[in-house]
């Protein structure tokens, strides 16, 4: 008899210990994924803050065009600073649409499959987008800060005295292109291409990526 009463307090020590562990293993896993929440944030306020500069980008735009529209030249840049503005927001809207698309309370696999999606997105559709775009957008908006001189003198036909002005413009921004494939192909060159990859994911992304990894291997512990 005491043997048998021995076994049974044998077993629910064990199921006593067992409900311990897998409420330890609860704890740090909550723990872990909170402190990847958090640390997603930083992405997100950066995001907003993007937007809103989109926004201002964009009125800018809207408001230089709608007050030239007698000089097709002006009109072409505030437009162009318009629509790189509209390009802002929407690709930080798509950004926030994928962090809000992580579910925290999926499974490890899961939530590592939406951050590599994020991360995708940023390496191979935003970087790629803004370098280029980042190589011209300074054309307009040199031409329109020097309209804006012009239109303080009362004088909108400057335009036609400097036809080399635009061109000149437009191999600057080519050679702004040059630059930043070079810088790429040697960043890739010297080995550094993930080093880069990192940088246009950004922190945040690296931070939830270094939780995750941590938190797989300790459910395969």
């Amino acid at each position: 008899m005491e043997l048998d009463e021995m076994k049974l307090a044998w077993q629910a020590l064990d199921q006593r210990l067992e409900q311990q562990h897998a409420l330890n293993v609860q704890i740090l896993m909550d723990s872990r994924l909170d402190r990847l929440r958090r640390g997603l944030w930083p992405l997100v306020w950066g995001q907003g803050a993007q937007i809103a500069l989109g926004i201002g980008v964009m009125l800018w735009g809207v408001a230089f065009w709608s007050t030239h529209t007698h000089i097709w030249q002006a009109m072409a840049c505030g437009i162009a600073v318009q629509a790189f503005g509209i390009l802002t927001m929407v690709f930080s809207a798509r950004v926030l649409s994928l962090v809000q698309g992580i579910d925290y309370a999926a499974p490890v696999l899961e939530i590592q499959r939406r951050l590599a999606t994020l991360r995708a997105w940023r390496i191979r559709v935003e970087a790629p987008v803004f370098a280029v775009l980042g190589s011209l957008i300074w054309i307009p908006v040199m031409l329109m800060l020097i309209q804006y001189d012009w239109d303080r003198m009362g004088d909108a036909d400057w335009w036609g005295r400097f036809p080399g002005l635009v061109p000149w413009m437009a191999l600057c921004g080519g050679v702004s292109l040059v630059v930043v494939g070079l810088a790429y192909g040697l960043i890739r060159w010297t080995g550094h291409r993930r080093w880069l990859e990192n940088n246009f994911a950004g922190r945040s992304v690296q931070k939830a990526e270094s939780v995750l990894a941590e938190l797989k291997r300790f459910e395969s512990e």
